[in-house]
């Protein structure tokens, strides 16, 4: 079973987090999303992360803004890959939580998206579990075949303005 946990700081950040959610199930990946805060209830953080791979996950995505000591928090504890996403905050439009999730110390590795890059965490995701998981291989090299081809329909319809010039 392919399992991911996507844990928010906030409840405020699943509006960047639902286009996680959308990739991982269409991809055939199960999502458990929480709201677990690394300042506010740092026990129970700890715990999950602690716990993630006895409860059957095989990778965590933690999103988190303004200070985004989350995805460091959940790595700290846990030997499972973390994915850090970072949300736009209102303070410094995120550049905040990017660099508090990216400059991690020696040790505690976590790879890092885009500020908002909902998208590209899931799809890391699917990278990472393809690894272990021969079904989403396949069905990420269908994904980006068919990116492929809307770049290519893109490109004739611009020939075809250009052309019509």
């Amino acid at each position: 079973m392919k399992k991911v946990a996507i844990i928010m700081g906030s409840d405020s950040d699943y509006e960047v987090v639902k286009k996680s959610v959308k990739i991982l199930k269409d991809f055939g990946v199960e999502v458990d999303v929480r709201v677990i805060s690394a300042h506010r209830t740092p026990f129970k953080a700890i715990d999950f992360a602690e716990n993630a791979e006895k409860n059957g996950f095989d990778l965590i995505i933690g999103a988190a803004g303004k200070a985004a000591h989350l995805p460091g928090v959940l790595a700290g504890v846990s030997v499972l890959p973390i994915i850090g996403l970072p949300i736009k905050s209102s303070t410094m439009d995120g550049l905040d939580s990017l660099l508090s999730i990216v400059q991690m110390p020696k040790g505690v590795p976590v790879a890092t998206v885009a500020i908002n890059g909902a998208e590209n965490a899931a799809l890391l995701a699917v990278q990472i579990l393809s690894v272990k998981y021969e079904d989403l291989r396949k069905k990420f090299r269908e994904y980006k075949e068919e990116m492929a081809k809307q770049v290519e329909e893109k490109n004739d319809k611009i020939q075809s303005i250009i052309g019509g010039m």
